[in-house]
């Protein structure tokens, strides 16, 4: 995984932990070291309890962004849709009218 301090991560839950299929997340800190954060309970407590389920899940997206505000502000426009739009393992042929020029 490229190392980027600045960006937004999807992650796909290998089965639905009640309605969620998807974590959205940003960091500052690169992703590396915000899913360390997360393997050691200081992260996402949706990310706690579909571990403590025995749910796997994988990084299946990433966009980098330039700066801290550029990736808070990303994070908010896709929470404001839905993550499956943007899953590659949900959506066969990726949507990409919301995050233009990013891959």
């Amino acid at each position: 995984m490229p190392r980027c301090r600045f960006a937004v991560y999807l992650i796909h839950f290998e089965q639905p932990y009640k309605h969620a299929k998807h974590y959205l997340g940003a960091t500052t800190l690169g992703v590396a070291a915000r899913l360390a954060k997360h393997e050691t309970e200081q992260g996402a407590r949706l990310l706690q309890v579909v571990r403590a389920a025995g749910i796997g899940y994988d990084v299946v997206r990433v966009w980098r962004c330039q700066s801290r505000a550029e990736a808070f502000a990303l994070e908010k426009r896709l929470k404001n849709h839905s993550s499956t739009r943007e899953c590659p393992c949900c959506t066969p042929r990726k949507r990409r009218y919301l995050v233009k020029g990013r891959a």
